[in-house]
């Protein structure tokens, strides 16, 4: 903010509410995460890639670099004031993991998928104990990955 010269009282002057600026954030956050899951997709376009990157050391010590969902998951939870940018962007990782799998219940393993990624980021970034981190993270890594391999992922 100050490099752009605006105070703290100018900046949040641009915005209605704490939740317009939550909105807003997100979109742009939702924007470039869209665009490197696609290219990640391409260089790398098996699922259980995606997983092994997702569920990394580096995703889980970055998260300002990486999916927005672990993030503001939980602070939309919290205000109750779900997001339609959200939602699309659920909705969109959702439709890329089903995309991916090739079993009758695409969608069903899609949210299991999603969610397990999203809730063992969340879980490896919440504790002090790196051993724990590290097993929340490797634990669900190989699982979903045994997973994957047994609905027999394609690769298109």
């Amino acid at each position: 903010m100050k490099d752009l010269g605006l105070t703290r009282g100018g900046f949040y002057a641009h915005f209605e509410s704490k939740h317009e600026l939550i909105e807003a954030a997100l979109q742009r956050a939702v924007e470039q995460r869209l665009t490197l899951t696609e290219k990640e997709l391409t260089d790398k376009p098996k699922l259980s890639h995606f997983i092994a990157h997702y569920l990394s050391n580096s995703h889980r010590t970055n998260p300002g670099t990486g999916c927005p969902l672990p993030t503001i998951a939980a602070e939309l939870g919290q205000s109750g004031h779900p997001s339609p940018t959200s939602d699309n962007f659920i909705i969109d990782r959702l439709k890329m993991i089903e995309s991916k799998l090739a079993c009758a219940n695409a969608d069903e393993c899609s949210v299991l998928l999603l969610s397990s990624m999203v809730g063992a980021l969340i879980l490896s970034r919440s504790t002090t104990d790196p051993e724990l981190s590290d097993r929340f993270l490797q634990t669900t890594r190989k699982l979903l990955a045994e997973y994957v391999d047994a609905k027999r992922e394609t690769t298109n």
